[in-house]
């Protein structure tokens, strides 16, 4: 079995998740190191089709992600995200710096009575003070797993299409 086999198995099929309550203690407990990171959820944000999703003991793998991005090839400096930092960023951060939060709040709209508005003058969107009531949504509803790797944007090329779509 490839590493990249050996590390999609471990994804796929997790020792545990994590929950927000869990992210956000000091110290944390998620590594500040490069890897991969999937978001589970136990109910789907709206009516969408996820029957291809992977599934994992009543959750459901709706969102993957990898911190650092790939080194630029243009010779500026490269990320020095790490799973960590990521990770508390889907969970406490805004729409606007994190796709997953944007995507779930959008989809979760009507429910929650929240909506993307432009903050300030610029091209900045958030849902404001919707982003509390997403936090609290995303504290009981969504899990992250992760799996360090010195490489993740390669071993996202390897594996994401198997991770997301069985």
């Amino acid at each position: 079995m490839s590493t990249a086999e050996t590390d999609a198995t471990r994804f796929l099929a997790p020792q545990r998740t994590w929950r927000r309550e869990d992210v956000l203690l000091r110290p944390s407990p998620i590594p500040a190191a490069p890897g991969v990171y999937g978001w589970w959820f136990d109910r789907l944000p709206a009516p969408i089709e996820a029957s291809r999703c992977n599934t994992w003991l009543g959750l459901t793998l709706l969102y993957t992600g990898i911190s650092p991005k790939r080194p630029p090839m243009n010779g500026r400096p490269p990320s020095k995200s790490h799973l960590r930092e990521r990770i508390k960023t889907h969970y406490t951060g805004n729409a606007e710096g994190s796709t997953l939060r944007k995507t779930l709040g959008c989809l979760l709209t009507e429910e929650l009575g929240i909506q993307l508005r432009r903050v300030g003058s610029g091209s900045r969107r958030t849902f404001v003070e919707g982003e509390r009531t997403l936090s609290e949504w995303m504290a009981e509803h969504a899990f992250v797993t992760y799996v360090e790797h010195p490489n993740p944007w390669k071993l996202e090329e390897e594996s994401s299409a198997r991770w997301m779509f069985p």
